[in-house]
């Protein structure tokens, strides 16, 4: 018990490092392409869809690793490790390749970034749900100390950006100096058949995922569904800011409001696990799906800073129900020696999938008919896979033997 509550406020910790991290060099990463690197939107969405493609070949290979490794500790140290040269690859690396050549500043970009961020989280945030599973405590009440780490950086990274932008940096690569000296510090037990189970894993495993019908629909869930709240989220600020008297006030009371947002995210952190457990794993995801629409078409609806604002705050409410749903839906209805790979493939690598190809789409529609425009039909897409969503989820709870992949093959043999 002991031991239980030390890991998790190690890692609680360690989240919120991450996430501190990550806010730092990244909440004002549209508004930095396009105000100190001049990129317009087209170009914008080219960056973030290179991001995408290199997260999403991270993503398999980081799920792959983290089971077969079972619950040693190695890829969140190398992580660790990446994000303290995060401030002068910035600086002196992307900023300057970026102004030379878009695109290889671009592939660059995306290999540190895709490798580091992108593709990071998920790895993190199943090795801590796995840590949760063993130690006997919520993944959400853990993932909300991320939340409150990126709602601290954000608060102060628009005033920040203002000096200059590259004191966020270098505060970025401060803050995962202190990750490094957390992870060295978490000692987690691995029993002789937690070790042969991770053993196990196999590539055959793996592919025989793509068999299975039940994961098929769930990948198409995140594809309709939940990528397209981080397309929303890429090109926000600039939008956002575009609403003030001065650029210079928009991205200060943007990360105010992008503060307030993830303040109440962490919240809704905390309150998640009930609600996921009151309604079920389907049910939760489908609520996602109708708040992530009513936000995003209502995005193009509204007027002015205060409408909008009310519009992004509604995210705090969906993101919590859809990540622990989705750890959920996963443990309760797939083969859980499995859990990293169907996580970081079934959902995040899903999502960069559709990042990548709604991305340029995005910047394209941002650039031709607005903003508010291509939130409406955003939105209108989230809708209607959502709807599609409520026929083809599992709506029961499936016994774990039933949805054992080799008993599955059998079962069709």
């Amino acid at each position: 018990m002991k031991n239980s509550k030390s890991l998790y406020w190690k890692l609680s910790a360690y989240f919120f490092f991450f996430f501190f991290t990550w806010s730092s060099s990244y909440s004002l990463f549209s508004i930095w392409l396009g105000q100190e690197i001049n990129l317009t939107g087209a170009e914008t969405g080219i960056i973030f869809s290179v991001n995408a493609v290199f997260a999403l070949c991270m993503q398999p290979l980081y799920g792959y690793i983290s089971d077969k490794i079972g619950l040693k500790k190695n890829i969140l140290f190398f992580i660790s490790i990446l994000l303290v040269f995060v401030g002068p690859f910035y600086i002196y690396v992307y900023g300057p390749l970026l102004q030379y050549n878009v695109y290889l500043g671009a592939v660059v970009g995306g290999l540190y970034l895709g490798t580091a961020f992108l593709a990071g989280i998920g790895a993190i945030e199943s090795y801590i749900e796995k840590i949760g599973r063993k130690y006997d405590f919520e993944y959400g009440k853990s993932r909300m100390w991320g939340s409150l780490g990126w709602a601290a950086a954000t608060f102060f990274a628009g005033q920040l950006y203002n000096i200059n932008p590259n004191i966020n940096f270098w505060v970025a690569s401060v803050s995962a100096i202190i990750l490094v000296g957390i992870i060295l510090s978490v000692k987690v037990e691995m029993t002789e058949h937690e070790a042969k189970r991770a053993d196990s894993v196999k590539l055959k495993d793996v592919g025989q995922l793509f068999l299975l019908k039940d994961f098929w629909y769930l990948m198409m869930y995140v594809v309709g569904v939940t990528c397209v709240y981080s397309v929303y989220d890429q090109q926000f600020p600039i939008y956002y800011s575009s609403l003030f008297p001065t650029e210079a006030m928009g991205n200060q009371v943007f990360g105010y409001l992008n503060s307030i947002q993830v303040f109440l995210e962490a919240g809704m952190m905390f309150l998640a696990p009930l609600i996921v457990n009151k309604l079920g794993a389907k049910r939760s995801l489908i609520l996602a799906g109708y708040l992530m629409a009513f936000r995003i078409i209502g995005s193009g609806l509204v007027e002015g800073p205060v409408g909008i604002s009310g519009m992004k705050l509604i995210h705090a409410l969906e993101l919590p129900i859809m990540l622990i749903a989705i750890f959920k839906y996963l443990a309760a209805n797939f083969d859980t020696r499995l859990s990293s790979v169907l996580y970081l493939v079934g959902f995040q690598f899903a999502s960069q999938v559709g990042a990548s190809i709604l991305s340029p789409l995005a910047g394209s529609l941002y650039d031709s008919m607005g903003f508010r425009n291509a939130y409406i039909i955003m939105g209108i897409m989230v809708l209607s896979f959502t709807i599609i969503s409520m026929f083809t989820l599992i709506g029961t709870k499936k016994g774990k033997e039933n949805m054992n992949i080799k008993n599955l093959q059998k079962a069709a043999l």
